[in-house]
């Protein structure tokens, strides 16, 4: 419907996906799912804890190739962020049996101090474009 509606760069190099928190996870899902959309997710704040142990065999068999697409992975520390850093470690080290390399299609960030809120997401929300669309 955008596509079909609005001046817009169909193509896989042009077309990304973002959010926070569940919507972190949606966007993974979404690039997972329709790796010829999407060229990169920004996964802010993943809600790890909702999905568990369905993420990483579902990763296993769905995360798309890591030559032509980005993946961007953050959380903080308090709060919510409490289980996170264990499940994104988990998660960092299929993006790594996937064949992603570290801080070049794919990059995982930790904000010491950061709450699992829009402020703090908005307060890094340029590291993230700038890593997913290039300078």
């Amino acid at each position: 419907m955008i596509d079909e509606n609005y001046r817009t760069k169909p193509d896989l190099r042009n077309t990304f996906i973002m959010g926070s928190s569940m919507g972190g996870l949606i966007s993974l899902y979404a690039i997972c799912e329709h790796p010829q959309v999407f060229g990169g997710a920004g996964c802010i704040s993943t809600h790890w804890p909702a999905v568990k142990w369905v993420t990483l065999p579902y990763l296993q068999d769905h995360l798309p190739s890591s030559e032509d697409h980005r993946v961007d992975f953050d959380h903080g520390t308090v709060d919510l962020y409490k289980s996170y850093g264990r499940w994104q470690k988990k998660v960092d080290a299929v993006m790594l049996n996937k064949g992603h390399q570290p801080e070049v299609g794919w990059l995982t960030r930790v904000y010491k101090g950061d709450r699992h809120h829009e402020e703090c997401w908005q307060a890094r929300i340029e590291v993230s474009l700038t890593f997913l669309l290039g300078k």
